[in-house]
């Protein structure tokens, strides 16, 4: 199994910033519902055409979990991406591909018991892998593509059931956002980005034919980029791909309702091109590890995974991210509270300051997803997965993403932080600082508790019932490098940075 980092301690859910039981920071529910398998549309899949020699209706089902007893009746909706690279579970030779994926079901449990209604929605898979770089490139745009048209098209579908349908979610629909993990990040930060098909009509994204160039993916076959039409014979111009078949059902029923996102977040993935953002781009809140082998956090080539085989030149979080900060696009995310919970101060140490980004460091070149829960033979989101340790990563994340989208969507999150002290009010010491082996810290009162957190936010110490004026911290196993130490007194908290060389 892949590792990051050895941890020392689970997290234990000390931190700076800590809202008391508040809606959509905390949990607070302890069970939630569940509604599996409800269709939202049904829509053209390639998937079967090998097979049957032609595109063929899909069925597209959504699973929906809301916080049990709750009786608020408009709440704000998260849709989820599941990964699983764009082909189905087991084909796709990776331990993600369903709706019932480990990482999407737990980030979806969390999120209801915060408050929120999310669901988690399937979408139309295949692309051929094993092609040259042209078909390879073809053939996932359009995967993309359809993707972000079933997002979409899902978003709309629950808004239509809040407008016509009595509302039976209890969503509210102008606070639908985006939740995009692995190949669903794709997903998400097209929907973010992309808002005119025109966008799409790319040299990368053109291939060369005997009759001259060609878009791959082509309005009048593939439809709107909200899968919307058009939906005419494809013959009319002048081809005929899949046997005449047209690549999207317009559902007339969502038509009138809009397809906008108020919030994107992914896990991984990348935008198909940096050229999408501009200033109509929604908030993005992302999460990456920068040497992510596949999809490149930078500038860079996606890679099959397995095969590592290069696909198309495209943009990752690192790159997204400081385009969409230059343009003030996440200016409604950036924290006023003080002290800054140990999530933002995890992160700004490594994303350069940009506003919604976080980065989780590897010494490990395989390693893009450490977040993922997985079982190496099912899919049983019920069993504890083979690497524990992803959901600690997960409460990073939670934790990095609550107040932000609270801010973005508006929820009425009050941050209450704790009393915020300076080293003088308690007369601290910290010596030596950078150290080889211990830090001594003495006070003019009582140190309390002490916590140590790497730069991704996840307590590695924990010395809780000090006690007493003075502490030393030991090095013990952790590696070379900057940390953050909470220090916690009576009278409030202080948070430093210390260094083992």
């Amino acid at each position: 199994m892949k590792k990051i980092y050895f941890f020392i301690f689970l997290f234990a859910g000390v931190i700076s910033l800590q809202a008391q039981n508040e809606r959509y920071i905390d949990e607070v529910f302890t069970e939630v519902n569940v509604t599996s398998n409800v269709s939202y549309s049904t829509n053209a899949t390639v998937l079967l055409y090998p097979v049957v020699g032609e595109a063929v209706p899909e069925v597209l089902k959504v699973d929906i979990y809301s916080p049990s007893g709750d009786t608020e009746t408009s709440r704000p909706l998260v849709l989820i991406a599941h990964s699983g690279n764009f082909l189905p579970f087991p084909d796709n030779q990776n331990t993600s591909g369903t709706m019932t994926d480990m990482t999407p079901v737990e980030i979806a449990n969390r999120l209801a018991k915060k408050g929120y209604v999310a669901a988690i929605f399937g979408y139309r898979k295949g692309w051929n892998p094993l092609g040259d770089q042209t078909e390879r490139i073809s053939t996932l745009i359009n995967a993309a593509y359809r993707g972000i048209q079933d997002a979409r098209t899902c978003n709309r579908f629950f808004r239509k059931t809040a407008a016509e349908d009595g509302n039976p979610y209890g969503i509210d629909p102008s606070k639908i956002s985006i939740f995009g993990i692995g190949t669903g990040g794709y997903i998400a930060q097209g929907c973010g980005h992309l808002d005119d098909y025109n966008e799409v009509l790319l040299p990368k994204f053109i291939v060369d034919t005997p009759n001259g160039p060609l878009p791959m993916v082509i309005e009048i076959i593939n439809g709107g980029i909200d899968g919307n039409g058009p939906a005419a014979d494809p013959t009319a111009y002048g081809i005929n791909p899949l046997d005449g078949d047209t690549l999207n059902y317009p559902d007339a029923a969502l038509a009138a309702y809009s397809s906008e996102f108020a919030m994107t977040s992914n896990l991984g993935g990348a935008l198909g091109d940096k050229s999408w953002i501009d200033e109509n781009s929604t908030p993005q809140v992302s999460f990456h590890v920068p040497t992510d082998p596949f999809a490149p956090c930078n500038d860079g080539i996606v890679t099959v995974p397995v095969l590592e085989l290069p696909v198309v030149d495209v943009t990752g979080s690192c790159g997204v991210l400081p385009l969409m900060n230059d343009l003030g696009l996440n200016d409604a995310m950036v924290p006023d509270w003080s002290p800054l919970d140990n999530w933002t101060i995890a992160a700004n140490m490594n994303n350069g300051g940009a506003e919604g980004l976080m980065l989780f460091l590897s010494d490990d070149p395989t390693e893009s997803a450490p977040w993922d829960m997985y079982l190496s033979t099912n899919q049983n989101a019920t069993t504890p997965p083979d690497n524990p340790a992803a959901m600690i990563y997960i409460d990073s994340i939670m934790g990095y993403w609550a107040p932000r989208a609270c801010r973005v969507m508006n929820l009425g999150c009050t941050v209450v932080s704790n009393n915020n002290i300076s080293d003088q009010d308690v007369n601290l010491t910290m010596a030596p600082n950078p150290a080889s082996e211990q830090i001594n810290l003495t006070a003019d009162m009582d140190i309390t508790d002490v916590f140590i957190y790497d730069l991704q936010g996840r307590l590695v110490q924990a010395h809780a019932g000090v006690d007493a004026p003075y502490f030393q911290i030991n090095r013990n196993n952790l590696s070379t490098g900057m940390y953050i130490a909470e220090l916690k007194f009576a009278e409030g908290v202080l948070t430093k940075k210390i260094v083992f060389e």
